[in-house]
């Protein structure tokens, strides 16, 4: 059966955003949440960081937020009384006519489309008319209920992974916490050491990535020797996919900016002070420009050690800095590296903690083929609901299905994810 097919205006308001004045912002929460962007979008509500008390544009709790500043189209749902920004619009549908959580999982399905009617050569936005003409498939009410019930429960599934990957992010730090104390306040009294004593003796301790004219763009080619980038930097933890690349003869010219495993690498541009330790597959790979090598004496200390201190508890380890500029990681270079001062506990303490935190990355990455399988499923799921395939029939045959396999999923990574994690904070 064929849906109606309708203009986003003929089934809802759509209330862009106005920023109200800048002396009616605060982060004490005076007035009421104020969201500027999608920077503030959580998985289905946003976060506030802001407050106003003076707000302009008006979203009800249950309205629609759609980014449409720079990027435009990703969605959230406000979960209550809101100024919005101008990098927002508030969309609140009929109710005789739509069903506002059906919308809401549109919008998810239609991103790329919406996204790409964005205009602008600075940064990309959309305005009101474009949004009014957006093409929505339009099934009758009782039909949209029932797809925003499957579509909840599976997108319910899919979060409980989430709560997974927050666990995940929060375990690290309590484990260093746990076994080395609060680095600000040394309470086990390790050693307080300056880093420049800890560089490697063997190779350069501190290194720079080479100068724009010792690489040009038109160097780099399809394949050959990685050059690492930002984009390698996660926090604390190394990706290996998404390098640029070189050929080998070009490497030979630069291979005092090559990488060996153990080596740490800092981002000094784009996400300042980004830190990882690096093992890469390859044998041989160098670091681009916005980066600097650091690499230590790894008899002494433990890399990840290292990393993990700087990386969790950069306010900590500036309070030890050896000169008194102000400001953690604002600009990073290899003086700044130098000048810190760090608690160095025994090496046999770093190595277990060093051992654990590998044992919790290898659970992160089974997490990550689960929030696969579960996205995947869920995708599967949206794209049967807007392209009319939700029928009786298929419901019947494979819904059921799809969205056991999730709960099946989502439960087991949740009793692995509690387990596993026990175990190796204990």
């Amino acid at each position: 059966m064929k849906w109606l097919e309708v203009k986003l205006s003929d089934i809802a308001v759509i209330n862009m955003g106005q920023s109200p004045p800048g002396n009616s912002y605060n982060e004490d929460g005076k007035g009421i949440p104020l969201f500027q962007g999608k920077a503030e979008f959580g998985d289905m509500h946003p976060t506030p960081v802001k407050w106003c008390s003076e707000p302009t544009r008006i979203a009800e709790s249950g309205d629609i937020l759609m980014s449409v500043r720079a990027p435009v189209g990703p969605t959230n749902i406000a979960d209550q009384l809101c100024c919005i920004g101008r990098g927002l619009c508030a969309i609140r549908a009929n109710k005789k006519l739509a069903v506002q959580k059906y919308l809401y999982f549109l919008f998810k399905y239609i991103e790329p489309s919406i996204s790409r009617q964005g205009q602008g050569s600075t940064f990309q936005s959309i305005n009101r008319s474009t949004l009014e003409s957006i093409n929505i498939p339009l099934p009758p009410v009782y039909e949209q209920s029932r797809i925003v019930k499957i579509l909840d429960q599976a997108d319910t599934l899919r979060r409980m992974r989430a709560e997974a990957d927050v666990k995940g992010d929060r375990i690290l730090p309590a484990l260093f916490i746990k076994m080395f104390g609060d680095p600000a306040k040394n309470p086990m009294g390790w050693d307080i050491v300056l880093v420049e004593k800890l560089f490697s003796r063997e190779r350069a301790g501190t290194k720079c990535g080479p100068f724009g004219s010792a690489l040009k763009k038109h160097e780099y080619v399809d394949k050959g020797i990685p050059v690492w980038g930002i984009d390698n930097i996660k926090p604390n933890q190394f990706v290996e996919s998404g390098s640029l690349f070189i050929t080998p003869i070009k490497y030979e010219e630069l291979k005092s900016y090559s990488v060996e495993p153990g080596d740490i690498i800092i981002s000094r541009a784009g996400t300042v002070g980004r830190m990882c330790v690096a093992r890469p597959q390859q044998s041989h790979s160098i670091i681009s420009t916005n980066l600097i090598r650091l690499t230590l004496d790894k008899k002494g200390i433990f890399p990840e050690y290292f990393t993990s201190l700087l990386s969790y508890f950069p306010t900590s380890v500036n309070q030890l800095r050896a000169s008194g500029d102000d400001g953690a990681y604002s600009f990073m270079n290899t003086t700044i590296l130098k000048s810190l001062k760090i608690p160095l506990p025994p090496f046999d303490l770093q190595n277990e903690y060093t051992r654990r935190m590998a044992e919790i990355r290898r659970l992160n990455e089974k997490q990550i083929e689960s929030q696969a399988k579960l996205n995947n499923i869920f995708q599967c799921l949206l794209y049967r609901a807007f392209s009319g395939e939700l029928t009786a029939k298929w419901r019947e045959a494979h819904i059921k299905e799809l969205l056991v396999e999730m709960e099946e999923q989502a439960k087991l990574l949740k009793l692995e994810t509690e387990s596993n994690y026990k175990q190796l904070t204990l």
